[in-house]
């Protein structure tokens, strides 16, 4: 480790004497033309194995094209035995008594009418014939004797094999010609749970699906198989006329891509053959590109490097000069920035910096000082005017006045209401502290709740629930209780009807949480949106200028005492109630101490 750092040490030191225009040039050979000089060859390769994945992609695609193909036509000629399985009406035509051929012709016309059973089977690409154990069944149409498939070698390996439905591949006798078939077979024993012999065979238009899979425009030989019987190819393996051929080991032992289809426990096997890929062929076709790259990186880096060079040293000399001058005052300024590129960026900063560090040293302290003593004047007498806002004296004069009279005329409940209203202002418009803690502006609260239920009687119920650990918090005098008077006067004195009012405060995430929660009248959207928008934007000026008055000094004054940091929401439904949450960072707020609880 320390030989490690020692030769390092010489390396960098030996580095440090070189030249700019010497260390862009063993920028450009080892960290250009030795880099991309081995990009080129990666990109030579990575384009072979390219070619080469693609062909990998383009087989699978080709499998998963053919398998969808087959798939498809399979799963069509299902959903028609399907159909017929549980057709009541072939059901009930099965188990019919026929007297007669002519009689049996009479119920197969009016089953074919009624039913419309040859609507439904009708396709050039499928043929549906249901063999009956019904003695009664003349051959022919859609309908023939189950005797007549007794013999053959599917119908055998179906009633061994017990599958329910099966599939079959054949090469057999279709009138004139032998022909390709591939066929779905299964019992018609939806009805009799099982019990039923009659059987249903589907025939596939082999052609159709032959001309569906082989048309695919594929670029690779494939065969889909049963067993080693090729089905489908698109070699030419046999016309529909044709019989079937079997596929070799060895063929398949050249399949880049093996895939399967399953049918009802049938596999068939779809094989893809890998097409040579030439190497040659590839870096011919992309020999324009090839020459391209190793043109560019190798006599472009050196023109680009020699200017590059030019720009770099030039400008740095200038800042060197710059930076070596000793100004006693000030710092001196570069008399011309060339360019627009990181080297001009940094000049332009640097004389930037300069005017701004001079300017700093005459103006910026004192201006700043000075702005801070504005600042604090400002606040300070916003919030004077505030206070005036909510600090009637004047009011206990006529409230005493009134409560004179109320017991002149002995209306004692009136003067006692009047009293509780004149002590409990003058207990709370003292100014001298604008913060309380929440246990005495809970205390009020409930104290304004109680007046008003002189005035509503029992239309008024509230519900004050406040968390312990919360009491000590101290917020602005009357912030809370201004809330709770907006509820009283704006959510229930025109109704008719009795409301609630809860206060909810407690603690969640962090934040000091209250709820003012009413059953009033409510408001549309429209006017909580102003609402709160004006509670969140409020300020001095905004304040005289606006009717609610009392809801957004208060607000006003939250926001001062938590620096900005209060959140207000309005949650309101007309005819229902209005939900106004106030929150507290509680890193904002103070609590009192134990000599003021004293």
């Amino acid at each position: 480790m320390v030989e490690y750092r020692k030769k390092s040490s010489l390396f960098i030191n030996k580095l440090n004497n070189l030249r700019i225009k010497q260390k862009l040039a063993l920028i450009q050979i080892f960290c250009v033309l030795l880099p991309l000089l081995i990009t080129d060859s990666v990109i030579v390769l990575l384009i072979v194995d390219e070619e080469k994945r693609a062909t990998v992609q383009e087989m699978d695609n080709i499998a998963e094209s053919v398998k969808y193909t087959v798939s498809s036509s399979i799963d069509n000629a299902l959903l028609l035995m399907n159909n017929i399985y549980t057709n009541r009406f072939v059901n009930e035509f099965l188990n019919m008594e026929f007297t007669s051929p002519g009689d049996y012709y009479d119920k197969y016309t009016d089953f074919i009418k009624d039913s419309l059973y040859a609507v439904g089977v009708s396709s050039n690409r499928y043929n549906a014939v249901i063999y009956g154990d019904n003695d009664g069944i003349v051959n022919g149409g859609y309908f023939q004797r189950l005797e007549m498939i007794e013999n053959a070698w599917w119908y055998d390996e179906f009633l061994e094999n017990d599958k329910g439905v099966t599939i079959f591949s054949d090469y057999v006798n279709m009138g004139a010609n032998n022909t390709r078939t591939i066929s779905i077979v299964r019992h018609l024993d939806h009805y009799n749970k099982g019990k039923g012999k009659s059987v249903l065979k589907i025939d596939l238009d082999y052609s159709g699906m032959a001309m569906d899979i082989v048309n695919g425009r594929n670029s690779a030989i494939f065969y889909v198989c049963d067993g080693d019987r090729i089905l489908f190819s698109n070699e030419g393996k046999g016309g529909r006329h044709m019989p079937f051929e079997n596929i070799s080991e060895q063929l398949i032992s050249k399949a880049g891509i093996h895939n399967t289809i399953n049918i009802y426990k049938k596999t068939w096997d779809i094989y893809v053959m890998t097409p040579k890929v030439d190497s040659k062929a590839v870096l011919l076709k992309n020999a324009p590109l090839i020459g391209s790259l190793i043109c560019v990186n190798v006599i472009l880096p050196f023109l680009v490097m020699g200017l590059i060079n030019r720009s770099f040293t030039q400008r740095i000399s200038e800042l060197d000069k710059v930076f070596g001058d000793e100004g006693a005052d000030e710092l001196k300024q570069l008399p011309e920035v060339q360019g627009n590129d990181e080297i001009s960026a940094l000049m332009a900063s640097y004389n930037r910096m300069a005017h701004r560090i001079n300017e700093l040293i005459e103006k910026e302290y004192k201006n700043r000082l000075r702005s801070q003593e504005i600042d604090i004047a400002r606040q300070n007498a916003e919030l004077l005017a505030l206070h005036s806002q909510i600090n009637p004296h004047f009011l206990f004069n006529a409230l005493e006045s009134i409560r004179m009279h109320s017991v002149l005329k002995k209306e004692f409940e009136t003067a006692d209401m009047v009293q509780k209203l004149a002590l409990m202002e003058r207990q709370n418009v003292d100014w001298g502290d604008d913060m309380v803690c929440l246990r005495d502006e809970v205390e009020f609260v409930e104290a304004y709740l109680e007046l008003q239920k002189y005035r509503f009687g029992a239309k008024l119920s509230y519900d004050i629930n406040v968390d312990e650990e919360c009491l000590d918090y101290r917020l602005p005098k009357l912030s809370l209780v201004t809330f709770v008077e907006n509820a009283c006067v704006h959510g229930m004195e025109n109704k008719t009807l009795g409301s609630w009012i809860f206060v909810r405060i407690y603690k969640q995430d962090d934040m000091l949480t209250v709820e003012i929660e009413d059953t009033g009248h409510g408001m549309n959207e429209e006017q909580s949106r102003i609402i709160l928008e004006e509670m969140r934007n409020v300020s001095l000026d905004k304040l005289k200028e606006s009717s609610h008055v009392g809801i957004l000094n208060a607000a006003l004054r939250l926001k001062m005492a938590s620096r900005d940091k209060v959140v207000f929401e309005i949650d309101s439904e007309a005819w229902a109630g209005t939900m106004i949450t106030i929150r507290f960072p509680l890193d904002e707020l103070t609590k009192i101490n134990k000599t003021e609880q004293t």
